[in-house]
C-alpha cells in the first residue's frame, strides 16, 4: 500500500487557501499511484482556530470544504483534519476529527479523545473528546487513525486514564496514523521521535505520523512528519520548517525522504525567520522596523527580519540620546551595512531635554532616576511607532527571555511591538545564536557581541549594575520558568538563597508587564504568553 504523507503550511480561517493546498497535493498522489494520501490536524480551518470555533458558520464552512475536497477524490482514499459537530445530546459542541473519504464519499469520522489542556493548548474549551474507537479498512488493511495527542499517553509517563490505543490496539491495526499540529520547541522533536518509537514498538507495527508546518502567530509549526518503524528506526523523516510530500511503501519501506539531522540553533534560528515571515505574510504586511541600538538584541532581531522579510523591507531607526556611545552607533550602522538594510538617525536628546523641561514644575530637584530613564526609552517608541503608522512598517520588539523575566524592560517603551522576536531566548541564548549566525562570516559586528551589555540610559549603566551576570540569571531563571521547580529545590541546586528568592521575587511582580507584552515567538518548552498563565495579583514568593 502507498501512503503519501502530504506537510502542507495551513491559515488559519483562510479555507480556499487550505482547501486548494489539500486539492493539490490529492492530485499529486494521484499521480504518484498512491492509495492513500494523508493530511495534518484541522488541516481545512487551521491550527489553533481558538474562538472562531464557537461560530457555527465557522464550522459549517469547514464542512463544505471537506464535502468539496471529498467530490474531487474519485480513486483514492484521504485523511483530512476538520472540526465536525457532535450530533450527542450532550457534551461540547464539536469533536476534532480526523475525516475518512474514500472514493469520492466521506465514510468515516475519527474523533480526538486525549485533548491536550496544558501549555499553549486549550482544546478541552471546544471539543467533546472522542469515546467510541474503531479501525479504519483501506485497501483491505486495518488502520488505527489518530490525532496527534491520542498517541502521548505512553507506558510510564501516561497524562490521561483513558486510551484510545487501549481499544484500537487489541483489533491488530496493520499500522497506525497519526495526525497532527504539534507546535516546535527545541526539546519537542526527540519527545515525538519517543512517543512514536513506544507505539511503534509496542505494536509491532509502523506508525504515519503527519505535521503541519508553518506559524500561527506566536506558535511555529516545524514539520518534521515522519515513519516510525517497530525496530524504533525511521523510514521517512520529511523537511523541517518547509511544505513537503512523501511517499510512503508499506511494502517496500525504504524511502529517499530523510530530513538532515536537527541541530538546536539551527532549528530556532529556522522557527525565528519562518515565525516572523509567517506573522507578515498571514496578515498582509511586508515591511518591518526596529529600533537599533548597537546592542545585540536589536542586531539579533535585524538579521532574522531581514532573513525572513528581505534586507531591504527592515526599516532600522537609530535613536542616540545623550547617553549613547559612539561606538554603539558605529556597531549599529555596520550591521546595517552588512546586511544591506536601510537605516534612519533620529536623535532624541532635543525630545528628552524638552520632555525634562514639560515635567520640571512636578520633578522639581528630585534626583535623576527611573522616571527619567524610562522617558527615553517611551520618546524612542513614540518615535517607532509614528514610523509605522506613517509608512506601514510593523514594529518588531528586541527584548529577550531574560530581560521579561525580570522585567528589566519599560512598559510603553522598549516592550512596544507588535511581535517579540527573540522574547523566548535567554540572553545566554541570544549570544549563542549571534555565534551561530556568524560561524562562516561576520554579519553581527563581532565588538556588539563581546562589548558588556548596557541601555545606555544613564552615564556609564552596565547590565550588570542592576542584574546577576546572566550565566547565573538564566540558570535560576530556566530552573523556575522551565523546570517549574520551587524556590528551595533551586536553592538546592547550589545557588545563594538571597540570590535566588531576590530572583523570582522580580519574575512574579513584574508579571504585569508581561501581560501587556506582544505575542512572542515560542521556540522554548515554556515561553511567555499563552503558555504560562499566572496570577498578576498574588502573593506566592512575592
Amino acid at each position: 500500500m502507498k501512503i503519501a504523507l502530504a506537510q502542507i503550511n495551513t491559515h488559519t480561517g483562510h479555507f480556499e487557501k487550505n482547501r486548494n493546498k489539500i486539492l493539490e497535493n490529492i492530485q499529486k498522489a494521484k499521480d504518484n499511484q498512491a492509495d492513500l494520501v494523508v493530511f495534518p490536524e484541522l488541516s481545512i480551518s487551521g491550527y489553533p482556530p481558538r474562538d472562531f470555533l464557537d461560530f457555527d458558520d465557522f464550522t459549517e464552512q469547514c464542512i463544505k470544504e471537506v464535502e468539496t475536497i471529498a467530490g474531487a477524490s474519485e480513486g483514492i482514499s484521504v485523511i483530512v483534519g476538520s472540526p465536525v459537530f457532535n450530533n450527542n445530546e450532550s457534551g461540547k459542541m464539536l469533536y476534532n476529527a480526523a475525516i475518512l473519504i474514500q472514493d469520492g464519499k466521506i465514510v468515516q469520522e475519527f474523533h480526538k479523545a486525549l485533548l491536550p489542556n496544558y501549555d499553549v493548548f486549550d482544546e478541552y474549551r471546544y471539543f467533546e473528546p472522542g469515546r467510541e474507537f474503531s479501525l479504519a479498512n483501506i485497501n483491505n488493511k486495518k488502520v488505527a487513525v489518530t490525532v496527534c495527542e491520542d498517541l502521548w499517553n505512553i507506558d510510564g509517563q501516561a497524562l490521561y486514564i483513558k486510551d484510545p490505543m487501549d481499544v484500537l490496539g487489541p483489533q491488530n491495526p496493520d499500522f497506525i496514523i497519526n495526525i497532527a499540529a504539534s507546535p516546535f520547541s527545541y526539546t519537542q522533536r526527540d519527545r515525538r521521535r519517543e512517543v512514536l518509537a513506544w507505539h511503534a514498538g509496542n505494536q509491532k507495527v509502523p506508525v504515519v505520523y503527519v505535521n503541519k508546518c508553518g506559524a500561527q502567530t506566536e506558535l511555529i509549526f516545524d514539520g518534521g512528519s515522519m515513519v516510525m518503524m517497530p525496530d524504533g528506526k525511521t523510514s521517512v523523516e520529511m523537511k523541517y520548517f518547509d511544505e513537503d510530500f512523501c511517499i510512503f511503501d508499506t511494502e517496500n519501506p525504504a524511502s529517499d525522504c530523510v530530513a538532515k539531522p536537527f541541530v538546536k540553533m539551527e532549528a530556532i534560528y529556522s522557527a525565528l525567520v519562518i515565525g516572523v515571515r509567517e506573522y507578515f505574510e498571514k496578515i498582509g504586511f511586508t515591511k518591518a522596523v526596529l529600533g537599533l541600538s548597537g546592542g545585540i538584541d536589536s542586531a539579533l532581531v535585524s538579521v532574522i527580519a531581514a532573513e525572513a522579510l528581505g534586507a531591504e523591507n527592515v526599516m532600522n531607526i537609530l535613536l542616540p540620546s545623550g547617553f549613547s556611545s559612539d561606538h554603539s552607533v558605529n556597531d549599529a550602522l555596520e550591521l546595517c551595512k552588512n546586511l544591506g538594510s536601510p537605516h534612519e538617525i533620529i536623535n532624541i536628546e532635543d525630545g528628552f531635554q524638552t520632555t525634562l523641561k514639560t515635567l520640571k514644575p512636578q520633578f522639581g530637584d528630585l534626583p535623576f532616576n527611573v522616571a527619567e530613564e524610562n522617558i527615553q526609552a517611551r520618546l524612542r517608541a513614540v518615535i517607532l511607532m509614528a514610523y509605522s503608522n506613517k509608512f506601514g512598517n510593523i514594529l518588531l520588539n528586541t527584548s529577550n527571555k531574560s530581560e521579561a523575566a525580570v522585567g528589566y524592560g519599560t512598559l510603553y517603551g522598549d516592550m512596544a511591538g507588535a511581535l517579540s522576536v527573540i522574547g523566548d531566548l535567554y540572553k545566554t541564548e541570544v549570544y549563542e545564536l549571534a555565534h551561530y549566525i556568524n560561524r562562516d562570516k561576520e554579519i553581527i559586528p563581532n565588538h556588539i557581541i563581546t562589548k558588556a551589555p548596557s541601555a545606555e540610559l544613564r552615564p556609564n549603566q552596565k547590565d550588570s549594575d542592576s542584574l546577576p551576570d546572566y550565566e547565573i540569571l538564566d540558570k535560576i531563571l530556566h530552573a523556575y520558568i522551565e523546570q517549574i521547580l520551587a524556590p528551595q529545590e533551586i536553592i538546592d541546586l547550589g545557588y545563594d538563597e538571597a540570590l535566588v528568592r531576590r530572583v523570582l521575587k522580580m519574575v512574579n511582580i513584574n508579571e504585569y508587564k508581561r501581560f501587556q507584552a506582544p505575542p512572542v515567538l515560542r521556540v522554548s518548552p515554556k515561553s511567555f504568553g499563552m503558555g504560562r498563565r499566572m496570577p498578576l495579583v498574588a502573593k506566592y514568593l512575592a
